[in-house]
C-alpha cells in the first residue's frame, strides 16, 4: 500500500506546474470554441435552421481550421526541444520558417473553402439551412488565414512555456466579438440586423484582433523579444522546412481525420433532418468546450516531454507524461458527472423555449440533445485520454504512427459503426454518437499502447 501511495503521490506533485501550463492553454483554446458557443446561444434566439446553418457552415470551415492548427502543433516540441537544450538561435530559426509556413498555409486553405463553398448546395442538406450557410460560411472562411498565422505565434510562446500570450489574445478576441455579435445579429445603434451573417462578420473581426494583439504582444514582451527578430527568414533553410513538414503535415492529419470524424456526425444528423442537426450542433459545442481543457493539458504533455527530450532525461519524461495523464482522467470524471447530470438542462441554453411559434421545433431539439449529452458524457473519459497521450507523442516527435492509429480508428472501425447505428436502427442521431464514442474508445486505447511502448523502449535504449 505505502509503495503505491508513493507512486501515485510520484505523479500528483507533477499537478501545480501541469496546471500551471496548461491553465492558460485550456482559456486559449476555449477562446476558440466560446466564439463559436457565443454565435451558436445568440443564433439559436432566431430559431432552429439559423442555428443548423451556423453547425453546416462552420463544418467546412473546421475541417481546414484543423489542418492549421494541427499543423502548428509541430512548433512548439520544436522549440520546446530546442529551448530544453538552451539553443537560442534555434528557436529564432524554427519561428521564422513556421511563420512563413502557416501564412503560405492559411491562404491556401483560405481559398480551399472560399473557392468551394457552394458544395453546401449538393450535400443533400435541408435547402433553409443552406441558404442561411452560404453567406456564413463566405466571411469566416476568411479567418482561417488571420487563426492560422495566429497559431504560429502561439505555438511558439507555447514551446518556451509561456503559455499566457493566447490566453490574453483570445481574451480580448472574444470581449469584440461578443460586442460586434450583439450588434450585428440583432442590430443595434447604427449597426443593420444581419443575423447569422452578422455572426459571421463579428468573428472574421475578432480572429484579425487576436493576431494583432499577439504580435504587439510577443513584440513587446522582454524575455520573447529576443526571439522575434524578424518574421520571415534571411534564407529558407530546407533541411529545417523538412523537419517542420516532416513532424507538421502527420500532425495536421491527426487533427484532420479528429475533426473530419466528428464533421460526420454533422453531414450524416443534415440527412435526418434540421432538428437533428441543430440538437448535434448543441451536443458537439458543449462538447468541444471540455475537450478544450483536455488539449490544454496535452499541450502541457507536448511542452514538457518536449523539454526532457531536449534534456536527454527520459525517465522523467515518462513520469511527467503520466502525471498529465492521470490530472486529465480526474478531471474528465468531473466533466462526466457534470454532463450526465444536467443532460436535461444544458441544451436550454441555446434556445428560445418561450416562443410559441416554433415550440415544437424547440422541443424536438432539446429531447434529442438531451439524449446525446448522455452519450457525451460517457466519452469525455476517453476523449481527454487520447488527446493527452497525442500530446505526448508529439513531443516525442513521433506522428506518423500515431496518424495511423487514429485514422484507423475514426474511419475504419468508427465512422462505419456511427453510420450504421444511425442509418440502420432506430437509435437514429443516439447511434451517431455512440459510433463517435467507439472511435474515441479505439483511439485513446492504441495511442496509450503506443506511448507506453515507445517510453519504455526509449528508456531502456538510453540506461
Amino acid at each position: 500500500m505505502i509503495k503505491v501511495l508513493n507512486d501515485f503521490s510520484k505523479y500528483t506533485r507533477e499537478f501545480k506546474y501541469n496546471l500551471k501550463l496548461a491553465f492558460p492553454v485550456m482559456i486559449g483554446m476555449l477562446g476558440h470554441t466560446f466564439v463559436q458557443f457565443i454565435d451558436n446561444i445568440m443564433v439559436g434566439q432566431l430559431g432552429t435552421a439559423e442555428l443548423a446553418a451556423i453547425s453546416l457552415g462552420n463544418s467546412f470551415v473546421f475541417i481546414a481550421m484543423s489542418i492549421g492548427i494541427g499543423f502548428s502543433s509541430a512548433i512548439t516540441p520544436l522549440v520546446a526541444e530546442a529551448d530544453g537544450a538552451k539553443k537560442e538561435d534555434d528557436v529564432s530559426r524554427i519561428f521564422e520558417h513556421s511563420f512563413l509556413i502557416c501564412l503560405i498555409l492559411g491562404i491556401v486553405l483560405f481559398l480551399s473553402v472560399f473557392l468551394n463553398r457552394n458544395l453546401l448546395y449538393s450535400m443533400n442538406q435541408p435547402i433553409e439551412v443552406v441558404e442561411l450557410a452560404s453567406p456564413y460560411l463566405f466571411w469566416v472562411s476568411m479567418s482561417l488565414i488571420t487563426i492560422v498565422t495566429f497559431q504560429s505565434f502561439r505555438q511558439f510562446a507555447d514551446g518556451l512555456s509561456f503559455t499566457r500570450a493566447a490566453m490574453y489574445s483570445t481574451l480580448v478576441g472574444n470581449a469584440i466579438n461578443v460586442i460586434l455579435n450583439f450588434f450585428l445579429i440583432f442590430g443595434f445603434w447604427i449597426f443593420p440586423k444581419l443575423g447569422v451573417e452578422g455572426a459571421a462578420i463579428g468573428t472574421l473581426i475578432s480572429r484579425i484582433c487576436m493576431l494583432t494583439f499577439i504580435i504587439f504582444y510577443l513584440k513587446l514582451h522582454k524575455k520573447l523579444s529576443k526571439y522575434i527578430k524578424k518574421f520571415f527568414p534571411s534564407k529558407v533553410e530546407i533541411k529545417r522546412v523538412k523537419k517542420i513538414l516532416y513532424l507538421g503535415l502527420p500532425s495536421a492529419l491527426h487533427s484532420l481525420f479528429e475533426v473530419a470524424f466528428f464533421v460526420s456526425a454533422v453531414w450524416m444528423s443534415g440527412f435526418i433532418g434540421k432538428n437533428s442537426q441543430a440538437a448535434n450542433q448543441i451536443a458537439l459545442n458543449l462538447s468541444s468546450m471540455t475537450y478544450m481543457v483536455a488539449l490544454g493539458v496535452g499541450v502541457a504533455a507536448m511542452i514538457r516531454v518536449g523539454n526532457q527530450r531536449g534534456m536527454m532525461n527520459f525517465k522523467k519524461l515518462r513520469e511527467v507524461a503520466l502525471s498529465t495523464l492521470l490530472l486529465i482522467i480526474i478531471i474528465d470524471i468531473f466533466f462526466c458527472f457534470i454532463f450526465l447530470t444536467f443532460n436535461d438542462s444544458l441544451p436550454l441554453l441555446y434556445l428560445d423555449s418561450s416562443d410559441p411559434s416554433g415550440f415544437n421545433d424547440v422541443s424536438e431539439v432539446l429531447k434529442i440533445a438531451s439524449n446525446l449529452l448522455i452519450v457525451a458524457g460517457v466519452f469525455q473519459l476517453f476523449d481527454g485520454i487520447q488527446a493527452v497521450v497525442l500530446g505526448s507523442l508529439r513531443g516525442m516527435q513521433d506522428v506518423i504512427k500515431p496518424a495511423i492509429i487514429i485514422f484507423f480508428s475514426y474511419g475504419i472501425l468508427g465512422f462505419p459503426i456511427s453510420y450504421t447505428l444511425g442509418f440502420y436502427t432506430s437509435l437514429g442521431m443516439v447511434g451517431i454518437w455512440i459510433g463517435l464514442l467507439s472511435g474515441l474508445f479505439f483511439s485513446s486505447l492504441f495511442l496509450f499502447l503506443r506511448f507506453n511502448y515507445l517510453s519504455k523502449k526509449i528508456i531502456t535504449l538510453n540506461d
